[in-house]
């Protein structure tokens, strides 16, 4: 059997709520009618609600649909772990809320046949579906990271990106969360796309961001949010990166 051209990479934690509104059944429904070979793999971060079986019996019925089953050690523990074993040529890394849906990798996949290595998802600098203090919070965010970092991206955080696996395999075992774990409880947003994408650029790899659609459809309860904590902790990061990159930790290895 031919290697999936695309691994569909799907992080998972405590995605109940999403999970029975069906969302694995539009990216099923997507992707069987595509020209090209495709894996789904569910990559489950240790989620402590039902969320494991859920997925077990929805993909019962859909070949080429996997769950791998990790420790919880955060979001960029589950994709790492998941990357071990993608076998597509290209790996798309996708929300369980598809917030962007599985449809706009379409727009994403021309660009590897221009060159790029990595193509990845915008939502626009206007988010109407997000509340004023949000709006203001990604403006700040995006303005101070800018003024650091990928000066030339203006959407660092969308989770909808599409990257050569060898090249994903190869930055993701430089991030700061992969090569110096920390114990993580519950769920929590960070900004370790930011080190993802940085490490791209850093490497001579061309990066090609591409507007996606986007509304939030996630209904998740179980990941416990708290917006002014994950702020503090994402402008953190990012200073964390600008300060790695001075101190020469990315030359490692």
């Amino acid at each position: 059997m031919n290697s999936p051209y695309l691994t569909v990479l799907i992080p998972c934690y405590n995605e109940h709520e999403n999970l029975t509104r069906g969302v694995l059944d539009e990216v099923h429904a997507y992707l069987v009618q595509q020209p090209y070979a495709w894996e789904v793999l569910i990559s489950d971060d240790g989620s402590t609600d039902n969320s494991r079986d859920l997925v077990r019996e929805s993909i019962a019925s859909k070949p080429g649909f996997r769950l791998q089953e990790n420790p919880h050690g955060g979001k960029p523990s589950a994709l790492w772990l998941g990357l071990q074993s993608a076998q597509g040529n290209i790996t798309l890394f996708t929300d369980m809320d598809q917030s962007t849906p599985i449809d706009q990798v379409a727009s994403l996949l021309p660009c590897f046949e221009q060159g790029y290595d990595a193509a990845i998802g915008s939502r626009g600098i206007e988010r109407q579906d997000f509340p004023w203090y949000r709006r203001l919070g990604s403006a700040v965010f995006r303005n101070f990271r800018r003024a650091l970092l990928l000066r030339g991206i203006s959407d660092t955080q969308c989770g909808f990106k599409a990257i050569r696996t060898d090249l994903a395999r190869e930055v993701f075992a430089k991030l700061e969360p992969i090569r110096n774990p920390v114990q993580v409880s519950g769920w929590r947003v960070t900004a370790f796309d930011v080190e993802l994408l940085y490490l791209i650029e850093r490497g001579g790899h061309r990066i090609a961001e591409v507007p996606v659609a986007w509304a939030d459809r996630d209904v998740a309860t179980g990941k416990q949010k708290s917006y002014l904590t994950e702020s503090r902790e994402m402008l953190g990061q990012i200073l964390r990166v600008k300060r790695n990159a001075r101190r020469g930790f990315y030359d490692e290895g």
